[in-house]
């Protein structure tokens, strides 16, 4: 499936599920030019392949842009008052202006490239990609496009569906409107996946021991 490129178009990625060969072919299938990586940490233990430098030599090669927006739209936040006892906490996240940079540049780019924004995990619901970045992207005028690992497209209306779905929230409601439970759904999912400091310092303890 190829779809060109439409003016407010967005794509995303998880690359947990590809051989950096698998990755690259997806990227030209779909007119990719630009890549914006939004992993706080840019490397993987588990994919060398996709850890910064040695990704962007492969995509040079291949005439895609790489760019870095970790540190506006990454997970973890080296800002304090966006943790609640130890855990990340998206909502204040994305007050923060940095954040917003970040958001104003995604949506200036989509204006010039077909561009997708790149995390680990393989499905979008699993990761802050979506409900982080594309909870704030998200507009009447911006479609966002999920590839997914089988070589399919999910458009993002979809996987608010399963969203919803997963928390029971996906059936008319009496109190709460759609976007309310869409919201709640988000807010649920947030609180799941969001970085925990406390986490970190467990598994590092792991290893060690």
């Amino acid at each position: 499936m190829n779809i060109h490129k439409k003016k407010n178009m967005i794509y995303t990625i998880g690359y947990s599920c590809f051989s950096i060969d698998a990755f690259v072919n997806t990227l030209k299938e779909h007119q990719i030019k630009a890549i914006v990586d939004v992993r706080s940490v840019p490397y993987s233990q588990f994919k060398p392949d996709f850890n910064r430098e040695t990704l962007i030599n492969y995509l040079k090669k291949e005439n895609i842009v790489y760019v870095f927006l970790g540190d506006n739209c990454g997970a973890r936040i080296d800002v304090p008052e966006c943790y609640i006892n130890g855990k990340a906490d998206y909502k204040l996240i994305s007050k923060q202006s940095n954040f917003q940079k970040g958001i104003i540049r995604l949506r200036n780019g989509i204006q010039k490239y077909q561009i997708v924004l790149m995390c680990a995990e393989k499905d979008p619901i699993s990761c802050h990609r979506t409900i982080l970045i594309c909870r704030n992207l998200r507009s009447n005028d911006i479609q966002i496009l999920h590839l997914l690992c089988n070589g399919t497209i999910e458009d993002h209306k979809i996987t608010e569906k399963r969203l919803m779905k997963l928390y029971n929230l996906d059936q008319p409601n009496l109190f709460l409107t759609e976007a309310q439970r869409l919201e709640s759904a988000y807010d649920s999912q947030g609180e799941k996946i969001a970085y925990s400091e406390n986490k970190d310092i467990h598994q590092r303890n792991v290893i060690v021991v």
